[in-house]
């Protein structure tokens, strides 16, 4: 069986003593592919070339580069044009993102954030990439904007990474081309908000992630997340739908690959 981490941060200092190990497991444990996504201050050029350098010195492990909503003030002129110089630089940027709305926190202004988003889809469809989309407590904002920029033929797709809606805002999002992607947080007691979203996603629009270091899935809850411990997403959701774990690893697998044209032997 082959899995896919399709969203992890083991380019951060969390993974600085261990990272060759981590990724050493991960393969070990089947997962064969990872997509690391770049976050932080748009001005410290650093977050985003350290992801692509990780990228480029593992076979099958991938980039993304965009600015978080956390981050959305800090995006300028100077910064959008580095960030598209670094993700034209290298074959192993796949992706723009994350990208998106978070109105938990106040790290950046509400307005700044929608402004910034709208200008990162854009530059995404320029550059002919999919997009990573993060978004907390902004649901209707989020499908509003996706769908005013997304719902064109010419959109290359996209991940709802970590999904935390409802069940109408999963089938808004599948409905212009985005996959699902659930992490460890849909594993754990009281998450019943996320299964009844996992319920409308089909087989074929379904993604898993880990989101390492963060929310490591039940058995390992509390632990340092790694890309490995998504085999254990993977294991929960194929009991949820009361399918093979082969047949939830060769789907999710697949979906990804289909995303990004990635051929793997």
């Amino acid at each position: 069986m082959i899995f896919i981490d399709s969203h992890c941060h083991i380019d951060g200092e969390a993974f600085d003593a261990d990272r060759d190990v981590v990724i050493k497991r991960a393969r070990e444990a089947g997962v064969k592919m990872m997509l690391v996504v770049g976050t932080g201050d748009a001005t410290d050029f650093e977050n985003f070339s350290r992801v692509v350098r990780l990228a480029e010195k593992h076979e099958n492990i991938f980039a993304s580069v965009g600015v978080h909503p956390h981050d959305a003030k800090t995006f300028d002129a100077e910064s959008e044009r580095r960030l598209i110089e670094l993700a034209k630089s290298s074959e192993k940027v796949i992706a723009w993102g994350e990208i998106g709305l978070d109105f938990y926190y106040d790290h950046s202004p509400p307005e700044v954030q929608k402004e910034i988003f709208r200008r990162q889809i854009k530059i995404a469809n320029e550059l002919n990439l999919p997009i990573i989309i993060h978004s907390r407590d902004a649901d209707d904002e989020t499908v509003e904007i996706l769908t005013e920029e997304c719902a064109h033929e010419n959109f290359r797709g996209g991940i709802m990474h970590c999904f935390g809606g409802n069940p109408q805002m999963a089938e808004s999002l599948m409905n212009i081309g985005f996959l699902i992607s659930f992490a460890g947080n849909v594993t754990f007691k009281k998450a019943d908000n996320l299964r009844d979203s996992a319920r409308v996603v089909p087989l074929n629009k379904l993604l898993i992630e880990t989101d390492s270091p963060y929310l490591a899935p039940i058995p390992f809850r509390g632990k340092r997340n790694e890309p490995m411990f998504v085999v254990e997403t993977a294991k929960f959701l194929a009991d949820f739908y009361n399918v093979d774990l082969k047949v939830l690893a060769k789907a999710t697998t697949q979906n990804f690959r289909q995303l990004f044209k990635i051929e793997m032997e």
